[in-house]
């Protein structure tokens, strides 16, 4: 089942029997984002071992059974009933593999409230593409599932996913300061959010597609 977004035509009607079936795609301007499966971890573990995506991670390396675990729970999240957790990867339409995932999860006390993540291949750093997925996860969150209120947290010193936040219009709520520790040392994190009536509106989704794989 697939839905045009041109205009005003609300996501919410294409769902089946109130819930999303296990095969979800979402399409942006340049970008693809859809569904993990079991296929996708020689190129998560591809990107996922690049120092510089290590950098703010606790982690200093990946191994295979780190990112097919990964990639497991991202699938297990599917077949949820309801679901919560919407991770999906994220693909060039031209272009086979995958650059990254990015989703929007609920909190699980609180329907209404959900946080966004994001990761991307270092080596499509700077193109706008994090900034493109984020942007139409939180325009699935406020249209779709309802939400008033979406979050991020994120390392202070990771000056680019905080960029990457505040072009898609969450707002610097706090700082807090040496809550994580890893690498031997002591790292600030930064939240940011956005309320349902601080967002513009839909307009990064061309279509959303949902039905049986």
């Amino acid at each position: 089942m697939r839905s045009n977004l041109g205009g005003n035509v609300p996501i919410r009607a294409q769902r089946t029997g109130g819930e999303y079936s296990p095969a979800m795609q979402i399409k942006t301007q340049r970008l693809v984002l859809r569904e993990f499966v079991q296929a996708d971890w020689p190129d998560v573990l591809r990107y996922q071992s690049d120092p510089r995506y290590l950098r703010y991670y606790p982690w200093s390396d990946r191994t295979e059974d780190d990112v097919r675990d990964f990639v497991d729970s991202q699938i297990a999240h599917q077949s949820e009933s309801p679901r919560r957790k919407f991770q999906l990867v994220i693909t060039l339409p031209d272009q086979p593999g995958l650059i990254g995932n990015c989703g929007i999860r609920r909190k699980s006390d609180n329907d209404f409230e959900a946080d966004i993540g994001y990761e991307l291949s270092p080596e499509r750093w700077g193109r706008g593409y994090a900034t493109e997925a984020a942007s139409a996860m939180v325009d699935f969150g406020f249209q779709e599932l309802g939400l008033n209120r979406v979050s991020s947290w994120s390392i202070a010193d990771n000056a680019g996913s905080a960029n990457v936040l505040e072009k898609v219009g969450l707002k610097l709520e706090g700082r807090l300061r040496s809550n994580e520790y890893f690498k031997g040392r002591w790292w600030d994190t930064l939240l940011h959010g956005m309320l349902r009536d601080e967002w513009t509106g839909p307009g990064s989704i061309q279509s959303l597609s949902v039905g049986q794989p």
